[in-house]
């Protein structure tokens, strides 16, 4: 029913080949993963798979300007299973498509705070939100934003504390280092700064260098940037805005930090190119 291809990476969960469907040709990504637990009828199901249905379940069918990946089909082989994923095409992870449109990502095309938001509407904590994982579609006039990998993805309730990390270990929040434990708002929130300032600076985030003072922000950099940044990379998880105070309004005049909303613009029309210091 599906040809495997060439691989693309290594998913949470293991390792993901492009592939297409035989009878129309549509491509797809496969993923294996490993089962971890059950659906409501006892039957084995891997995490990822449990999120993917329920997101598919609850989709409303129209085609939004952000959304994750689509689960097509699965296959149960008792311990392992095997995912076909929707592999939007034409489509580049979010360092290519900045780099790609002249270092900058323009003002009215960046809904990653849309996609956040969404998942953390169907209570599902995605935990490793970092441009690997970020696709922007590039078929249409107006760019969409897919999230993908949901390998180390869970369902939340409100106010729920983890204390196992699951994750990228140099983006982790300063809570893990400080408390040993996180909950999912504020670290999603402080996924939105880490992105943003990696689209911005010249090389990798990473958390402890942070905190020692040993990143900084670049000099030219608008205010509105420094106040996105400084907002999603607080210290102290209660003092950051929640998803919802960063996601503007329908009529809200933007301003503050809602305005940076990763749109990754910096003074007047200059790129980000332009600004990075060797």
């Amino acid at each position: 029913r599906y040809v495997e291809e060439h691989r693309l990476g290594e998913g949470g969960c293991g390792a993901v080949f492009s592939g297409y469907r035989i009878k129309d040709h549509l491509p797809v990504s496969v993923q294996m993963v490993v089962v971890r637990q059950a659906d409501d009828n006892g039957k084995n199901v891997s995490v990822e798979v449990a999120i993917m249905l329920k997101l598919a379940a609850e989709a409303d069918g129209s085609v939004e300007t952000s959304a994750p990946v689509s689960l097509l089909e699965w296959f149960d082989f008792g311990r392992e299973l095997i995912l076909v994923m929707e592999r939007p095409v034409p489509a580049v992870d979010l360092d290519k498509y900045i780099e790609e449109n002249g270092g900058f990502l323009p003002e009215d095309k960046a809904k990653l705070v849309d996609a956040a938001k969404h998942l953390e509407d169907k209570h599902i904590f995605h935990r490793d939100i970092k441009s690997e994982n970020i696709l922007i579609e590039t078929g249409s006039d107006v760019p969409r934003v897919r999230i993908i990998d949901f390998g180390l993805s869970c369902f939340v309730k409100e106010q729920s504390q983890y204390r196992v990390f699951y994750g990228t270990e140099i983006y982790s929040p300063p809570e893990w280092y400080g408390r040993s434990c996180y909950r999912c708002g504020p670290t999603t929130v402080w996924q939105m700064g880490v992105v943003l300032y990696e689209a911005l600076h010249a090389g990798d985030f990473n958390t402890t260098s942070f905190l020692k003072k040993r990143l900084k922000f670049k000099r030219h950099l608008s205010k509105n940037c420094r106040d996105f940044l400084d907002a999603c990379l607080t210290k102290v998880p209660e003092t950051r805005p929640t998803l919802e105070e960063l996601h503007p309004r329908e009529g809200q005049v933007e301003e503050g930090v809602r305005v940076a909303l990763l749109k990754l613009v910096t003074d007047g029309s200059r790129p980000i190119g332009e600004m990075r210091e060797s």
